[in-house]
């Protein structure tokens, strides 16, 4: 391993990183490295949590973005700086923007959440312009490539970047000196890759016998498809859910960091991702955004393997908008297998309805939603019926029941397609 990490050198050394942190330190926050009991005794191992959920703009990303723009020459920023993010690297650009009283375009896509929106606004104020712009990432990334070239402006890359990647591995130059006890294991979030190559690049360095487990979204791994490519690839599709980590294309520093040093990349499906948000608010108090709660995910995943180990887990963000909680408590149930949509075609016979609650629904089954797809043929119309089950055991039993009772359906939890339309 330390060979590989020599291989890396040329893209990020580990001078760059204690550089760096000599840059940020009295800017960022020197967030807690806090041992977590409950997760601790759930996995059978010292599980510490690196809360970058309670940095000054509640997640990582200002490191690498003030970084990038005090290496920046002075006479390069009189036309100001431009970035593209999903929100976290937007609040840590916008804040830096203030903090050193430079101009700042933002980029953002239409679909980020409000409360990342306002908090770049806030930490920004005269100094930033935001620009809504885009589905996703790439697109708005591909309109603040435009507007730089443009007006000359300096760009401030989320990730790709050997400024921005130094300033995000003064994470680990933190982990490493807060933990008396060498460790096993260090879970990151991955998105571009930014924080991920700068971790990995340190630890690896300066602790070889840690193991950097990188974990994505199932439904936008861009960098494990790359990696099992062998090649840069871009994803046709994402789900954009996780929206701190949805990245269609990965960097190409991070690309080659992450293919040479890292141990493995765990997939974490976004229902798991959803039950973790809600476990670690509700056992824990700590407001987790999806990315930043992507690290704790992959802890089932790999429960075997840190057993009895030290194990440090990077919370990347706590940028969580409150309007998304009912989305994120529907996506967890239907993880867990305690939430299901159906389209019932109710028989043509009177008092179906009440058969439907009476014998088919289990004792302890709840209907969540009910709503004719006919509005004007009630009688005999099909319906959207959402039942919440207390066990994920009773799923078989409904499914029996409204087979036995004569009651035809269609599922919409396995139609994506038509899950999207109405759900």
């Amino acid at each position: 391993m330390t060979q590989q990490v020599k291989q890396t050198s040329l893209n990020v050394r580990v001078e760059d990183i204690i550089k760096a942190n000599q840059t940020v330190k009295d800017v960022v926050y020197h967030t807690p490295l806090q041992r977590n009991e409950l997760l601790s005794e759930r996995y059978e191992c010292n599980l510490l949590l690196k809360r970058e959920d309670l940095q000054v703009v509640r997640s990582f990303k200002i490191r690498g973005a003030y970084n990038r723009i005090k290496n920046i020459p002075q006479e390069e920023l009189v036309n100001g700086v431009v970035c593209a993010s999903a929100g976290n690297h937007a609040q840590g650009v916008a804040y830096s923007c203030r903090a050193l009283k430079i101009k700042g375009k933002i980029f953002m896509p239409s679909t980020t959440p409000r409360q990342k929106v306002s908090q770049v606004a806030l930490f920004g104020r005269e100094y930033v312009e935001i620009i809504l712009v885009g589905d996703t990432f790439d697109d708005s990334y591909i309109e603040a490539q435009r507007c730089c070239e443009q007006e000359q402006s300096s760009f401030i890359h989320p990730f790709d970047d050997h400024d921005v990647i130094a300033g995000q591995g003064t994470v680990a130059v933190e982990i490493l000196n807060d933990c008396e006890e060498p460790i096993d294991f260090v879970f990151a979030s991955i998105g571009g890759g930014g924080l991920i190559s700068g971790v990995s690049t340190y630890m690896k360095s300066i602790s070889p016998g840690t193991n950097v487990i990188g974990v994505e979204p199932a439904g936008a791994a861009s960098m494990k498809s790359s990696i099992t490519n062998g090649q840069l690839t871009s994803l046709d599709y994402i789900d954009k859910f996780v929206d701190g980590a949805a990245v269609k294309t990965v960097g190409e520093r991070t690309f080659d960091i992450c293919k040479t040093i890292l141990d493995d990349i765990v997939l974490v499906p976004e229902g798991k991702v959803c039950t973790t948000i809600l476990e670690l608010y509700n056992e824990n108090a700590i407001v987790a955004e999806p990315a930043g709660a992507l690290s704790i995910a992959a802890l089932d995943f790999y429960k075997d393997q840190i057993r009895g180990k030290t194990v440090v887990c990077i919370v990347s963000g706590g940028n969580n908008d409150i309007g998304r909680m009912q989305e994120i408590k529907e996506r967890s149930m239907m993880y867990e297998g305690l939430q299901y949509y159906f389209i019932v075609n109710f028989p043509q016979r009177a008092g179906a309805l009440r058969e439907f609650l009476d014998e088919v629904l289990g004792p302890t089954d709840d209907i969540t939603r009910f709503e004719y797809t006919k509005k004007n043929n009630k009688d005999n119309g099909p319906a959207l019926v959402g039942i919440e089950l207390q066990k994920r055991e009773d799923y078989d039993l409904l499914i029996q029941r409204m087979l036995k009772k004569g009651f035809p359906y269609t599922e919409v939890n396995k139609e994506s397609n038509l899950f999207n339309l109405l759900i």
